[in-house]
């Protein structure tokens, strides 16, 4: 019984680090507030649309990836910086390949995004403008 409480107890401090991690990169990454003005839209949009249960699964595991990028570049980047706090050409490219993932995670979320949500919010706003 002890060691399922001490179990427990872990668990319950790893989903601490995990949300000050989150916090972390929601107070130093001005993008995680893109991402997360974006999210919301795209959501709302979703229940607006009344979306099926598998473009929802495709939307959030889109966004799931998005912010993991955002995530795992603000690793790097702070890993990075502490064992190069000088500047050095191959800090320099690990920054720079972390950024292009965040990139190109958010650029596929745009066009997943245009094709989940772009048929039936064209359909929506022509019947509300009576076309």
């Amino acid at each position: 019984m002890k060691s399922l409480w001490i179990f427990f107890l872990s668990r319950v401090a790893a989903v601490g680090h995990a949300a000050r991690g989150w916090w972390h990169v929601l107070k130093t990454q001005q993008n995680a507030w893109v991402h997360s003005i974006v999210a919301t839209i795209v959501f709302g949009l979703g229940l607006w649309l009344r979306l099926p249960a598998h473009d929802w699964a495709i939307l959030v595991l889109t966004v799931a990836m998005v912010f993991t990028a955002e995530f795992i570049n603000t690793a790097i980047e702070a890993v990075v910086d502490l064992a190069s706090p000088e500047k050095h050409p191959l800090a320099k490219v690990g920054k720079d390949v972390g950024a292009g993932a965040v990139l190109v995670a958010a650029l596929a979320a745009v066009l997943i995004g245009l094709l989940i949500l772009g048929p039936p919010l064209w359909l929506k706003v022509n019947l509300i403008l009576g076309k």
